[in-house]
């Protein structure tokens, strides 16, 4: 079977999911049988940060603290092709075991966890569109398996822009999203050794909004959903200079509103990395127009236009704030309205910021 072939296969059981949670398990279904592995991990990503939020598919590995101690490895530990490292690659997946020459422990992930489990070898992807990572996935073969080959990475690795296409669509708004208004932020603390330590009430209702998933118990009497548990290790990550950027992912909850949890690492009177601080607030309007720019393909330069058309200027006013010509601009607006699918100023408008 030719690689084309194989990536159809793959691609026309994505297009039939309904949602991300589904395009999940068909991709994976196929994919098994191009690619045999024994378990798997899928999940969606924050396009702008990297980090992980829902929906997440395990297979065959379990959940809770077993999920939380991948995830702290992949953020705090050294390791062998980190997902934010295939973000940035010319080629965005790979396998463990050609990676370290047959030498897999050369990475904390599979020393600690991965090794223990009888995991054998791990072939990784990032699902990217440009820069932007829309999800990533992680397969698994265990021991007496043999390894990923290259024509096995190649298949995944070509099915990275295609998965994320489709993916990417489902961040759009679905005609039932709930009620954005604006609300107290919820927060949630967590001490030096990682500890949930306190929560407000906020933060308890915004936490049963989310969807389900992988999820970790806490000395606070609830579970708390993996995506909030790696917010917090990004910002401990950020705060022990092991990555740089924000520590912040973008969540759907179960009734279509977009909410933002942001993590800081607070310092003691030594300067050293103390307690975290997570916030769950509703998405900005500013903040959740960027995310439905990155889901309908638009260009920085194209939200940019939008974000002008927002503020009632026309186009002369556009062309001048921006040293770009009438036509230019004029040519930015037809390819905006063709990928948000509107006809009109204020329906562009009311579906990016409204």
């Amino acid at each position: 079977m030719t690689d084309q072939r194989q990536h159809a296969e793959v691609v026309s059981a994505a297009e039939r999911a309904r949602d991300a949670l589904e395009l999940f398990t068909l991709a994976s279904n196929r994919l098994r049988r191009l690619v045999p592995f024994h378990a798997a991990v899928w999940t969606a990503t924050d396009p702008e940060t990297g980090l992980v939020t829902a929906p997440m598919l395990v297979e065959n590995l379990g959940s809770g603290a077993g999920c939380a101690a991948y995830w702290a490895s992949e953020l705090l530990e050294e390791n062998v092709l980190p997902f934010r490292d295939l973000t940035r690659a010319v080629v965005p997946a790979a396998a463990l075991r050609a990676a370290t020459g047959g030498l897999p422990a050369r990475s904390a992930r599979f020393r600690r966890l991965l090794g223990d489990h009888g995991v054998d070898d791990e072939l990784r992807a990032v699902l990217r569109i440009g820069a932007r990572p829309w999800g990533v996935v992680s397969l698994f073969r265990m021991r007496g398996s043999t390894e990923f080959g290259a024509e096995e990475i190649a298949l995944l690795a070509g099915l990275s822009g295609p998965l994320a296409s489709r993916l990417r669509r489902f961040a759009r708004p679905s005609g039932s999203d709930g009620d954005t208004a604006a609300a107290a932020p919820g927060l949630l603390l967590f001490d030096e050794h990682g500890e949930a330590t306190s929560i407000n009430e906020e933060a308890r209702r915004y936490l049963a909004l989310l969807p389900d998933g992988p999820s970790y118990p806490s000395a606070l009497g609830l579970r708390l959903p993996i995506w909030v548990i790696s917010a917090a290790l990004q910002a401990r990550a950020i705060a022990r200079c092991r990555d740089r950027g924000s520590a912040r992912t973008r969540i759907r909850t179960v009734d279509g509103v977009w909410l933002t949890c942001h993590a800081s690492c607070l310092l003691g009177p030594d300067r050293r990395p103390g307690a975290v601080a997570v916030v769950i607030e509703p998405a900005a309007a500013g903040d959740l127009a960027t995310i439905l720019a990155q889901a309908y393909g638009m260009t920085p330069r194209e939200l940019e236009v939008a974000r002008l058309v927002a503020r009632g200027l026309s186009t002369t006013e556009i062309a001048a704030a921006l040293f770009l010509s009438p036509h230019t601009i004029r040519d930015h607006l037809k390819s905006v309205f063709g990928k948000a699918e509107v006809s009109s100023r204020g329906e562009l408008v009311a579906r990016l910021f409204a």
